[in-house]
């Protein structure tokens, strides 16, 4: 398939955005697309976990790396476009010109939500950011307790106002944090898991979103 640009975006800070980003990248490459993982969030968190990669775990087939600052978004976008079947951008919270530039890039905009009032509150931003630029949307419930209605009650209020709504969740698991810490993602750390079950899970929704 032609190139295509996905940006994980939230308004808030600690959503899950750069977790997601990771496991998502290695997950996708492990399926045999060339991916190109793209940090602009001044943090440089997803940086920090990518070197730690290459440390422990070497040069992955398929996945590639690059961090830079928020305006040269569109540029490395372009030039990513003849290497890469997926450019997946980790970007930055609080509505910076970084996360505009990367949503306004983007084919799909990925939006992680915690089951918490302040991520609800804040995705709003994120999704008016995102209908602005005529970037299409995808929401993913995230850090999901194992107990508890309240996922299928805001899968159903989400429902309602037609916001766009992965199937795909992901739980409250220690196995994502756990991988990242070995430079790896879950999908490599414990692929029986259902963390990994997971992720590969969402991997397929966004290839089908594209």
């Amino acid at each position: 398939m032609a190139a295509k640009t996905v940006a994980v975006a939230q308004q808030k800070g600690g959503a899950g955005k750069t977790t997601l980003a990771a496991h998502l990248g290695v997950a996708l490459s492990g399926m045999g697309h060339k991916v190109a993982l793209f940090d602009v969030d001044p943090q440089k968190s997803l940086t920090a976990w990518f070197e730690m990669r290459q440390r422990l775990v070497g040069k992955t087939a398929g996945l590639t790396f690059a961090s830079f600052e928020g305006w040269k978004a569109s540029s490395e976008i372009f030039r990513a476009k003849g290497e890469a079947d997926i450019i997946l951008i980790d970007s930055p919270p609080h509505a910076e010109t970084a996360a505009r530039l990367a949503i306004r890039e983007a084919d799909l905009v990925i939006v992680p939500v915690q089951l918490s009032p302040m991520d609800m509150w804040a995705m709003r931003t994120t999704l008016q950011m995102a209908e602005r630029e005529k970037s299409r949307v995808l929401l993913v419930l995230n850090r999901v307790p194992p107990r508890g209605k309240m996922a299928d009650e805001l899968r159903v209020s989400l429902t309602k106002e037609n916001v766009p709504l992965a199937d795909a969740a992901l739980g409250n698991r220690m196995a994502f944090a756990a991988s990242l810490l070995d430079g790896k993602g879950v999908t490599e750390s414990q692929p029986s898991s259902v963390a990994a079950d997971e992720i590969r899970a969402l991997a397929a929704e966004v290839l089908a979103a594209l």
